[in-house]
């Protein structure tokens, strides 16, 4: 591990505002130690975790940073829809760059509207503001057009950067896999010209399988959590989730098996982070990115546990494994078209097939009820919530539906709302 003054250099030497992130670290320990340390009966494995988070703006980019060093290329994600298989088929290494903290909302604010959604403004102003290492260690971004508000964003974000959009189809027919199978296939040529390594069929074979082992790990978590007791509490599995859109693949794996060893030997010893009979919820919606835990740390904090997650930060993260069975090119980009597009972003329409999903984790994991988040200004979620409310319904699952964004100010009435909601159930 390098020093704090080796550290500290990197930042410098990446353009990042020592000054601005000096602020934004500052508060962080704090935050972390009251929402995620404070946990009772943790899992031990969840000390990796843990120490990612806790040294994220050191640990990882000083990895990423000596991959360039070395003749790398790093490459800056903001969505599920990129297909990492792809990314590191070609030599590159893959980060997440989704904002998930206020501070850099006002950044992002100084140049998008004030009603746009805070994941899109703190996406934005953490490239903007130069606080993130990992927006300056990044050699290209590859954006999507899920949302008018990402796509009018990235026009913004590419005058500062060296930027792709990849085009998502907002329908899953079967011309619509074939128009996502071409983005794909232009994806791969942006990122030969970046890495000066050709594509293969043997590289994109080895890349599928790495991304399918962090799948399964993360679909193992899952399925443990269906334990009663819950072994794990909510907020510490989506850390898990969170914490594979920027660790290396094949550790992030290897770590997320140690812990389900653990879960798997807690569960045989009926031992559980909350009572047998606490609430169990399934929490479904807008991305939760890092260090985003605001509405699960409320929910557990009032007596019931998350037993899974229908967002991207979840099980669309995770579900699904790209068909490893094929050899030749164009059968292995059809086979990441078809996986990525059987995930049910709020972006598709119809969209029954996330209402299924919703329905199948409640069943799955013997939840009590659903809370379906949304940010503010959200169009797709907010709007959507309407039919998962449709839906829930009819399935006999009682919904709590929850419009927020980062702020701490709707602390106290968040919580107020979801003890009432629990109480009812």
């Amino acid at each position: 591990m390098p020093s704090y003054p080796e550290i500290r250099e990197m930042w410098a030497q990446l353009g990042v505002d020592l000054d601005k992130h000096d602020a934004y670290v500052g508060s962080f320990p704090k935050m972390f130690k009251e929402t995620i340390l404070c946990q009772e009966n943790r899992p031990q494995a969840m000390e990796y975790f843990s120490d990612v988070v806790k040294r994220l703006h050191g640990a990882r980019p000083w990895e990423l940073f000596q991959h360039k060093k070395a003749g790398g290329k790093v490459v800056g994600t903001y969505c599920v829809y990129v297909p990492d298989e792809l990314i590191y088929a070609l030599g590159a290494a893959s980060t997440g760059l989704c904002g998930g903290d206020q501070f850099w909302v006002p950044a992002g604010q100084a140049v998008l509207p004030s009603n746009m959604c805070a994941l899109v403004a703190s996406s934005l102003g953490s490239r903007l503001d130069r606080t993130s290492p990992f927006c300056q260690v990044a050699d290209l971004y590859v954006g999507e057009a899920t949302c008018d508000g990402k796509k009018k964003a990235w026009e913004i974000l590419g005058q500062d950067v060296n930027l792709h959009v990849m085009d998502m189809p907002q329908k899953k027919r079967d011309k619509d896999t074939q128009r996502f199978a071409q983005e794909i296939e232009e994806l791969g040529h942006v990122l030969e010209k970046l890495t000066g390594n050709t594509l293969t069929s043997e590289r994109l074979a080895e890349g599928i399988r790495l991304i399918n082992g962090r799948r399964r790990a993360l679909q193992r978590l899952q399925a443990v959590r269906a334990a009663r007791p819950a072994p794990i509490s909510g907020l510490d599995a989506l850390m898990v989730t969170q914490v594979g859109f920027y660790d290396d693949p094949a550790r992030f794996a290897g770590q997320v098996n140690q812990l389900c060893d653990e879960l798997e030997d807690r569960v045989k010893s009926g031992q559980g982070v909350a009572p047998a009979e606490a609430k169990r919820i399934v929490l479904t919606g807008s991305p939760m990115a890092i260090p985003n835990w605001k509405l699960p740390r409320i929910v557990e904090q009032s007596g019931a546990v998350a037993v899974a997650e229908e967002l991207c930060t979840g099980s669309r993260f995770f579900e699904n494994l790209v068909d490893e069975n094929t050899v030749d090119m164009e059968s292995m980009i059809q086979a990441l078209a078809q996986r990525y597009l059987k995930t049910n972003c709020a972006c598709f329409t119809p969209n029954q097939g996330r209402m299924d999903d919703i329905i199948r984790l409640a069943r799955d994991n013997r939840a009590d009820g659903v809370i379906d988040y949304a940010l503010q200004f959200c169009g797709l979620y907010t709007t959507e919530s309407h039919l998962v409310g449709q839906a829930m319904k009819q399935a006999g699952l009682p919904m709590l539906q929850v419009v927020t964004d980062y702020s701490a100010e709707d602390r106290a009435q968040l919580s107020t709302r979801v003890q009432a909601f629990l109480e009812m159930l």
